[in-house]
């Protein structure tokens, strides 16, 4: 059966020659992927910044790290000899004879605790 030039007319307005459909189609890719690209591009550089960024704290909290744990082992050493010293001078003291025991839990309270004999090489002004 024949088609009549009404039904052929009216599906050709409905769509755009086939010529034209396909350029407009590939333009619109050629932009999507092109916002794509730009899209991932950014999208990786955050990425990387973020990465640098954790690195960095990373670095940072690893040198903290060490400054504690040195700091950790100087103050250790200062406790030992101050109790070192302690340990030699109890013998000695007057005030911790005559005192008072105290508590358990307590060693030595702040009043049975004097030095104004005692003095540390150690923070001499």
């Amino acid at each position: 059966m024949p088609h009549s030039s009404d039904s052929s007319d009216s599906s050709f307005s409905r769509s755009p020659p086939p010529g034209k459909q396909d350029s407009s189609d590939d333009v619109r890719k050629v932009q999507r992927r092109e916002k794509n690209r730009i899209a991932a591009q950014k999208s990786r550089q955050r990425q990387t910044q973020k990465a640098d960024t954790l690195h960095l704290e990373s670095e940072d909290l690893e040198k903290q790290n060490a400054a504690l744990r040195k700091e950790i082992k100087q103050l250790t050493e200062e406790m030992k000899y101050f109790t070192s010293l302690l340990s030699s001078h109890e013998p000695l003291c007057s005030v911790l004879a005559t005192s008072t025991p105290s508590p358990p839990e307590v060693v030595y309270s702040a009043h049975a605790f004097h030095q104004p004999h005692v003095s540390s090489p150690r923070f001499q002004p």
